[in-house]
């Protein structure tokens, strides 16, 4: 299959390697000949592949991204590819400097400053926000059961019932690009070049775009959280994070269980068993 696409964007590659933490789709460095590294996506489906082909159309000039070098459609057999620049940098790791989640914040704010245009293939799921975090729940939950007991099920659907009705007022439409995690924000010293993987996508409420930011990088110390929040203001209002963040948190570990039975528990062994412990504290922390 990559030497099909090596052949659709007529490279001459040198040096391919896999890219780790690519959990849905295929990504490749891949150096060519003369030196240029440049990345090859394969969307997990079609329908991602579309959903971040709109996402590079519209975020193009507007926030700090890879540059789309080229397209290619697919076929039968391959939801389509990407070829895009290489962003100057690596992932954000645990950095404890607050310049750094000040820029961050800076950068998700100017994510969450798009509103929707009416470009197709990103789905704008504001109107009946509340329908739409609903039927991701109990969609994942219909998976979930499968690795948790019936106890902790019903416990958990209580739990998110009780919560919902606590949510303020949502915030948006904004762009929202539903996987914010330091994998997918590369960084080079205290600086942000941008941000990557645009196939889960959407347009709605802010509410829902913290949770994984603040879960793998945030939380380690408040230094970086405020300086993250202050850096997010700078560009836009942000809405009350403490009033959003536990919900979110339990959802997102659920979710995630849901997302591990349908993928293959096998391959997302240690990520199921993050979520498991997650969801488990959480429900043993409403007991008391």
């Amino acid at each position: 299959m990559i030497k099909q696409i090596e052949n659709q964007f007529n490279l001459n590659i040198s040096k391919l390697e896999d890219v780790p933490e690519s959990f849905s789709s295929t990504v490749y460095k891949s150096t060519l000949e003369d030196g240029r590294v440049t990345y090859i996506k394969i969307p997990y489906s079609k329908l991602k592949f579309t959903r971040e082909l709109a996402a590079y159309q519209l975020l193009d000039g507007q926030v700090a991204i890879p540059k789309l070098l080229d397209v290619w459609e697919g076929d039968d057999e391959v939801p389509g590819a990407f070829l895009l620049s290489a962003l100057k940098g690596s992932p954000l790791s645990s950095s404890n400097s607050t310049r750094l989640a000040y820029n961050v914040g800076i950068h998700h704010a100017e994510l969450h400053s798009i509103r929707p245009n009416g470009i197709q293939g990103i789905d704008n799921e504001y109107p009946d926000w509340r329908a739409f975090v609903d039927r991701m729940f109990y969609s994942f939950a219909e998976d979930t059961k499968n690795q948790i007991s019936q106890q902790q099920l019903e416990q958990s659907i209580e739990t998110y019932e009780r919560m919902k009705q606590e949510l303020p007022k949502a915030d948006g439409p904004s762009f929202l690009h539903m996987d914010f995690r330091p994998a997918n924000i590369i960084v080079d010293g205290d600086s942000v070049s941008g941000s990557i993987d645009f196939e889960s996508v959407r347009f709605g409420a802010t509410e829902m775009d913290f949770t994984k930011l603040y879960r793998d990088y945030l939380q380690q110390d408040p230094a970086l959280f405020a300086a993250y929040q202050d850096g997010y203001r700078s560009v836009r209002p942000l809405i009350e994070l403490d009033a959003v963040l536990p919900f979110y948190r339990f959802t997102d570990a659920f979710n995630s269980i849901g997302w591990c039975e349908r993928r293959g528990i096998e391959k997302n062994r240690a990520f199921l068993n993050q979520n498991l412990q997650l969801l488990q504290d959480f429900l043993q922390s409403e007991e008391r």
